[in-house]
């Protein structure tokens, strides 16, 4: 039997026992309008989030965006703030229990959507409006990721977040 440590690094990166829970989902309706919280969103293969004003304006590459509660966490630790409403990172979907990097370059369910990580989601000057001094900065190396639609579907508060085996 091969050992763990021999494991060659792709299998590794194939095998990702954790799940995830989608803990908040927002959608901007205009730009630069405040997010807007629901419970649940219809998610479309040329479109993204329906309801969302980068549906279809954008590169498909970045249809949604999301961000780990635990990253959340860090940046208002790093803020000294207790928490850090989550429409201010304006990131689409809040993920908590598992990590979001390794979901890049991977397909990965949400309930019954299948999205594909496209790659990373830095901050952008607004973090500093958003969160106070030192939010761009805070920010950094926790942005989370963005991904385009494989399948669509709809999503809700709740769903699981899983790898996709191929």
């Amino acid at each position: 039997m091969e050992d763990e440590i021999d494991k060659p690094i792709q299998a590794l990166i194939n095998t990702l026992p954790q799940m995830g829970t989608l803990i908040w989902i927002g959608l901007r309706p205009e730009k630069k309008k405040p997010l807007e919280s629901v419970e649940n969103v219809q998610v479309a293969e040329e479109a993204g989030l329906i309801g969302d004003h980068f549906s279809s304006t954008y590169s498909t590459k970045r249809q949604v965006t999301l961000i780990q509660r635990e990253h959340l966490e860090a940046v208002a630790s790093m803020l000294g703030k207790p928490s850090i409403d989550p429409g201010l990172i304006r990131r689409n979907l809040v993920i908590g229990g598992i990590n979001l990097f390794a979901l890049r370059n991977q397909k990965f369910r949400i309930g019954e959507v299948i999205l594909e990580g496209t790659g990373y989601c830095h901050p952008c000057s607004r973090m500093e409006e958003n969160l106070g001094p030192g939010g761009y900065n805070a920010m950094r190396g926790h942005g989370g990721i963005t991904a385009r639609v494989v399948q669509g579907g709809e999503i809700r508060l709740g769903d699981e977040v899983e790898l996709v085996r191929d």
